[in-house]
């Protein structure tokens, strides 16, 4: 049921599925409950023999048949391993506080993103340009698939077993306690219909906002050293009107005429790309180097 159902175990252990998977897995430092290879992925082991020391695991390393593993495999065309692994626990408060290697806390927050695909591909993109974590939250009407579901795991080709991941929380809630932690929030935006513009290289401070509703930034017009919690919503509908009225900012990304706009997973890599430029930048002032 982990593997083909995508639902946890009563412990809350997790199906992965696939040796770059299952090698995430195993590196990521989260519990193992088992290792599964079925007769042709054994072919697999060699890679995964590392990892797999007996002096240094706690969990059994099972052994199956083509046949049954193809049975409880969500995947078309199986590889033939796979691994029941418990991802790592979370608070918010240990996403508001950023680790020693960030200039602050940058968060990605998933407001009823349904597609698994996009969940999983956003989660990687963040993970790659530096996010400090990620939320899944719920948003009116639409809910954010799993993080650990069988499609949303490879679309994150194993970042969120790495990625520190809050799941289920409200987004009214989750607003209310970011605004007291001033962890500012902007919310993704494809339409400028509301709130004001600020000047071209203002840069984002709540200094700056005075009275104004949802003031509309552009990527390099965020300082995004500040602590930041990115809020990406449904594919289709977008974030809801409330929510957008309730975050610090909105952003938006400039595009060619013609262009509505963009995927989600694909806005969200354009806008981490720019958070990692500045992050990297500021880093390398800290460190002295050129």
């Amino acid at each position: 049921m982990a593997l083909r159902g995508g639902l946890p175990t009563e412990a809350g252990f997790v199906g992965v599925e696939g040796p770059r998977l299952v090698e995430e897995a195993l590196q990521s430092g989260c519990p193992i409950a088992a290792v599964l290879f079925s007769e042709s992925g054994d072919r697999h082991r060699d890679r995964l023999a590392p990892l797999l020391h007996p002096d240094q695991i706690a969990f059994p390393i099972l052994r199956t048949t083509d046949h049954l593993f193809e049975g409880l495999a969500d995947t078309e065309h199986p590889q033939g391993v796979a691994a029941l692994v418990k991802p790592r626990t979370v608070t918010l408060d240990d996403l508001l506080s950023a680790p020693a290697s960030a200039c602050a806390p940058l968060l990605v927050v998933l407001a009823g993103v349904q597609d698994p695909g996009n969940v999983g591909t956003i989660l990687r993109t963040a993970a790659a340009f530096g996010a400090t974590g990620a939320i899944a939250a719920a948003s009116g009407q639409s809910g954010t698939a799993s993080p650990y579901s069988p499609k949303a795991l490879r679309a994150s080709a194993g970042a969120t077993l790495h990625l520190p991941v809050l799941a289920g929380m409200s987004l009214a809630i989750l607003l209310t306690q970011l605004r007291i932690a001033n962890v500012h929030a902007l919310a993704s935006s494809v339409h400028d219909t509301l709130g004001v513009h600020l000047p071209a290289q203002s840069g984002f401070s709540p200094s700056l906002l005075g009275d104004a509703v949802s003031p509309l930034l552009l990527p390099w017009q965020v300082d995004w050293c500040q602590p930041i919690a990115l809020l990406v919503g449904n594919e289709g509908a977008g974030l809801s009107e409330e929510i957008v009225r309730s975050a610090d900012a909105r952003i938006r990304i400039p595009m060619a005429s013609g262009v509505e706009s963009l995927n989600a997973a694909a806005a969200a890599a354009v806008l981490f790309y720019e958070a990692a430029r500045q992050r990297s930048t500021l880093q390398a002032k800290r460190e002295g180097t050129p």
